[in-house]
């Protein structure tokens, strides 16, 4: 059940939704050269260890028709920035599974909903979380919204909390209290707000015009 108030530009909700598990220890992920080229395959667990090995990701920003961005806040049984709020959807495409059916299949899987997904560009980072391990991602960028205007039912082992907030609210929180944030949701907002702005921008005032249609 959500409660939503209008004057923050907020919607948070509560997680009650358990499906079967969507990540895997054991699962391959993509090596990658900073060119994006595959060099390999390796475990999750052992990708992500120690100073991490370089590897495919996404990371994708699922709007709603009023503008507002879906954030969550990640789920205590995650390894790496447990607790953390971070953007909508962040995963890897599996062994030879291409970047934008990932997107579709993860957001179906951790969000419960069909999006359609645009992409924006992609860069190389990396993060070191306490002596867990690291995330050394070359990390593609998507913007997102629902195709059919599906209620959002995250997954309970994955996602603790969820809120809508608007792009200012998004803003105001990375200002006053960046250390909620996971450090790639902090880049990668600060990039689009920035250098990516005007496709931000564009793709947002899309997300508000068929939601008026469809009020129509």
């Amino acid at each position: 059940m959500s409660e939503v108030n209008n004057e923050s530009g907020t919607d948070n909700a509560s997680v009650s939704v358990m499906r079967a598990p969507v990540s895997f220890a054991s699962e391959e992920l993509i090596l990658v050269d900073s060119d994006d080229t595959v060099v390999g395959y390796r475990d999750k667990f052992n990708t992500h260890d120690g100073s991490g090995v370089l590897h495919r990701a996404f990371s994708a920003f699922l709007f709603d028709h009023h503008g507002r961005l879906l954030v969550h806040r990640r789920s205590e049984q995650k390894p790496l920035w447990p607790g953390f709020w971070t953007n909508s959807c962040c995963s890897h495409p599996r062994r030879g599974e291409s970047i934008d059916a990932a997107v579709t299949r993860r957001v179906r899987e951790e969000l419960g909903v069909n999006a359609e997904s645009t992409p924006i560009y992609k860069f190389e980072y990396k993060a070191h979380f306490k002596e867990v391990g690291s995330e050394h991602e070359l990390c593609h960028v998507y913007l997102a919204r629902s195709m059919d205007g599906a209620e959002v039912s995250p997954h309970a082992e994955e996602v603790m909390e969820w809120c809508w907030l608007s792009m200012e609210n998004v803003d105001s929180w990375m200002l006053e209290r960046p250390e909620d944030l996971t450090p790639w949701f902090r880049q990668e907002w600060s990039a689009l707000r920035s250098l990516y702005r005007s496709q931000l921008e564009q793709f947002v005032s899309g997300c508000i015009e068929a939601g008026q249609r469809g009020a129509a």
